[in-house]
């Protein structure tokens, strides 16, 4: 098991609980609803890729040295801070130019998503192959 992607996904799952609890109780009254979905949507995506890198720390002791599973793994955690982060930070101080640092962050996630997919794909191919030669 990757222990840093462990650590990184477990404490971006309590970040994420703890800024989803001050969202709905500490930030309705403050901000617009508006800027509360923006903020909360940082929260959702923190929360799907905080399990995103759990997951990869777990899978990744079948292939411990797959470069797909580590640039996937940080960029996730990159895709977390640029997404999430720059979405927090709008809601919160309502700059509008952060709002271009947003897709960076998407693009880190499904860039992220791809090399899983390409690992998942060469995983198959080469199970097929093995199960073929037996």
């Amino acid at each position: 098991m990757n222990p840093i992607f462990l650590l990184l996904g477990a404490l971006s799952a309590m970040l994420g609980v703890g800024l989803g609890a001050f969202g709905a109780h500490g930030l309705k009254t403050i901000i617009s609803p508006e800027l509360l979905a923006v903020y909360q949507t940082g929260v959702t995506y923190q929360m799907w890729h905080a399990l995103g890198l759990i997951g990869l720390a777990l899978i990744q002791p079948q292939a411990p040295d797959s470069k797909l599973l580590k640039w996937s793994g940080w960029l996730m955690f990159v895709g977390i801070l640029l997404f999430s982060g720059s979405l927090y930070l709008l809601a919160l101080l309502n700059l509008k130019w952060l709002g271009m640092i947003t897709p960076i962050g998407g693009v880190c996630f499904l860039t992220a998503w791809f090399l899983i997919t390409l690992f998942a794909t060469q995983h198959i191919r080469h199970s097929d192959h093995n199960n073929r030669n037996k």
